[in-house]
């Protein structure tokens, strides 16, 4: 571990006259494997995303993977949060947890998204630079970038354009996550680093009828469509945007790598590189769970921005590439959803 420099307490947080001296390279890469018996913090280890970095963290080999339920620690609630983090004392933070849904959720509940991601974050954030936690790992999302940024989309694109109305408050919050992030790094010496991920799907996805993003909803109406013997399936919007798609299980392995292999101020996108229109995927969806009826496009709906497609070379740069394919991680997914009908695992 890195000596931290001495420390003032200031307004409930600790600040030092000096930066770390931890040294940052200026290529931002970093090697630093952690310690296997480091705590690490798993902020969401129930949700999609936090379930698949706590398997990959078990699966590599780390002893003391720790992260309360939302019904034991509230992220929201700051005294409550601090209060753990000063209990816990955790050496790694993966900060996954986050207020999250589909078009439609993000379009009509705006205000839910931004309050209840930002106090979550800057809750999270601070606790875990009063304990100067030394590693911490911010995720956010693609829908940072400007609604019509030039594709592939490049991390040098945010807070260069206007948002997608449709989820602008959701993107709000996850920027002001980045900038403190950056903030801490500037002002603390802090090794902290942000990642961006692409549309993300796999177990444990929220299946929700309305509320869900556009995969897990494809793969729940087919599936009701197959059993019910229903002729037809009607799907959101014109179907013509392309979006990119990324297993969480490859998430949690460049959450890891970047761990130990990244130390910049600017967020890392992670992705596949490529793409699909919604009528492709739609297509790709049917034929994985076996439905036969004809499928139909109500473009009546949001479809939100046209394309997003992430620019991947800083993190292929560090030696990190995705191992599952589409089909196959749909087939995967749609496995999972199978076996958990009708078990909490499923939050319908």
């Amino acid at each position: 571990m890195t000596t931290c420099p001495k420390v003032e307490r200031y307004g409930g947080l600790r600040t030092n006259s000096a930066l770390s001296a931890f040294e940052v390279p200026v290529d931002g890469k970093a090697h630093r494997p952690l310690e296997h018996s480091s705590r690490v913090f798993v902020a969401g280890r129930n949700g999609l995303v936090g379930s698949a970095v706590w398997r990959e963290l078990v699966r590599e080999g780390f002893t003391d993977v720790i992260g309360p339920g939302s019904a034991e620690l509230d992220l929201r609630d700051r005294r409550a949060v601090f209060d753990w983090f000063a209990a816990a004392r955790p050496d790694v933070v993966v900060l996954a947890a986050a207020r999250v849904g589909g078009i439609k959720a993000n379009a009509t509940r705006p205000a839910e998204f931004l309050s209840d991601n930002l106090r979550i974050q800057v809750n999270v954030l601070d606790a875990a630079l009063e304990q100067r936690v030394e590693r911490l790992l911010f995720l956010g999302s693609s829908c940072i970038y400007p609604k019509f940024a030039e594709q592939p989309i490049r991390e040098e694109a945010l807070l260069t354009g206007p948002l997608e109305p449709t989820n602008d408050a959701y993107a709000i919050a996850k920027i002001a996550g980045i900038l403190q992030v950056q903030a801490v790094r500037r002002q603390y010496g802090l090794p902290w680093i942000s990642a961006m991920p692409t549309n993300l799907y796999g177990p444990a996805d929220n299946f929700h009828p309305e509320h869900s993003h556009v995969l897990p909803s494809l793969i729940r109406r087919f599936h009701e469509a197959k059993e019910s013997g229903a002729r037809r399936v009607v799907n959101w919007g014109s179907g013509s945007p392309r979006r990119e798609f990324l297993h969480v299980d490859d998430l949690a392995r460049a959450c890891l790598h970047l761990l130990e292999h990244y130390d910049g101020g600017g967020p890392v996108n992670v992705g596949t590189g490529t793409d699909l229109t919604i009528r492709e995927l739609a297509e790709l969806v049917r034929e994985v769970v076996g439905y036969r009826g004809s499928v139909e496009w109500d473009s009546s709906q949001l479809d939100g921005t046209p394309r997003k497609l992430l620019d991947v070379s800083r993190l292929t740069e560090l030696g990190w590439a995705p191992r599952i394919e589409l089909r196959e991680g749909l087939t995967q997914t749609y496995a999972w959803y199978v076996e958990n009908l009708g078990s909490d695992a499923l939050r319908n």
